[in-house]
């Protein structure tokens, strides 16, 4: 559509919700991993500047069809393998200042207005980086590319939940929270690695009036997704398809649930939901058995993310696509996520008033 021109109005023509339209609408992406959404070519070329040899080919198109299908295996430790070869070309400032840059071309020609990356800063010290300088070389990147497409964007540092060293990770997001790190997130494999273990870094975390989220019921239940928020008081909920564990289930409808998931729904706490990725690592067993339609319909606060584009082949058109196609989503179902997503932001308050005011609602009423 030519920038300005009048949508077509829903009674002059049906408005149909394909990859086309929906590209055009703002969109907003929360959960996202920076490793884990390269270009294929840029994987290439990154790899044969720092001498790299172990990647399974050269070739662009089955080097992305490689790390799909890799992913899509229904177990998160397998999907996790992928990483090994993104982190090991993400070693110098020059190649992590490029993949920050490209993740906000990528959203810009994606129709995001606003995203927040997140990555963990100790993948990336091998070949010298001081860990001050792998944070703010993916800063530069984002930098960069916000001056050339506005994109608006925050970082999310990440400590990995099989590592000891979770409080030095904290500690740096909150030093870089003035220069563009707006959170603070636990990731990595949750079977043996409970939250708890982590607790002062979750402390310092609120102590410096911080903002965290956390993966939590993505591969374990009830458990992990109640320590992530009674023990280290995250402020938002990495996937939580587990939350299921505590409802009770009737016709496709929640008629019942516990005190956890209760609590989830009354303080409105934001659950980062990732449809594509969840049936790849595993968390569900299809499409069609995701809670996504559940959260929404009991009236959980849900954003839809894309997780890793490389590895799950996705977008946020493609995953707002696919909530449109296998959930029955509609226009005013889109923009009610959108704005879900920019509330629950890691950003200032008035900052996300003037993104729902001046960016999302405009940019919705095109298509009334």
């Amino acid at each position: 559509m030519i920038h300005g021109a009048r949508a077509p109005l829903l009674h002059d023509h049906p408005l149909k919700l394909d990859a086309d339209l929906i590209r055009q609408l703002p969109k907003v992406l929360l959960h996202e991993h920076l490793d884990g959404g390269l270009r294929p070519q840029t994987v290439i070329d990154l790899a044969q500047a720092c001498g790299y040899l172990s990647l399974p080919t050269l070739n662009a198109t089955e080097l992305g069809q490689w790390f799909h299908r890799g992913a899509n295996k229904g177990s998160l430790v397998e999907y996790l393998e992928g990483f090994a070869h993104t982190t090991a070309v993400m070693q110098t400032r020059q190649a992590i200042e490029r993949v920050a840059f490209e993740f906000i071309e990528d959203m810009h020609r994606d129709g995001v207005v606003y995203a927040e990356a997140r990555f963990a800063p100790c993948f990336h010290t091998s070949r010298g980086l001081t860990p001050e300088a792998v944070v703010q070389s993916a800063i530069d990147g984002f930098t960069r590319g916000r001056e050339k497409y506005g994109v608006e964007w925050g970082l999310i540092i990440c400590a990995m939940r099989d590592r000891t060293d979770s409080l030095e990770w904290a500690e740096m997001a909150i030093d870089f929270r003035h220069r563009g790190v707006v959170g603070f997130d636990l990731a990595g494999e949750e079977a043996g690695y409970p939250p708890k273990k982590h607790v002062a870094a979750f402390a310092a975390i609120q102590q410096a009036n911080f903002f965290s989220t956390l993966h939590a019921g993505e591969a374990f239940g009830i458990a992990s997704i109640w320590q992530a928020l009674q023990i280290c008081g995250a402020h938002r909920l990495g996937h939580a398809t587990r939350l299921t564990d505590g409802m009770t289930i009737v016709g496709g409808k929640v008629v019942n649930m516990d005190s956890l998931a209760q609590y989830i729904l009354d303080r409105r706490i934001p659950l980062e939901m990732c449809l594509s990725s969840n049936v790849h690592t595993g968390a569900v067993r299809s499409l069609a058995e995701h809670p996504f339609r559940l959260y929404y319909d009991a009236g959980f606060r849900v954003t839809l993310n894309t997780d890793d584009r490389l590895m799950s082949d996705t977008s946020m058109t493609q995953e707002l696509l696919i909530a449109v196609e296998e959930f029955g989503l509609d226009l005013d179902d889109l923009e009610k996520i959108t704005t879900n997503s920019i509330k629950s932001a890691f950003i200032h308050f008035h900052d996300r008033c003037r993104i729902i005011y001046q960016v999302i609602k405009p940019g919705y009423a095109r298509f009334r």
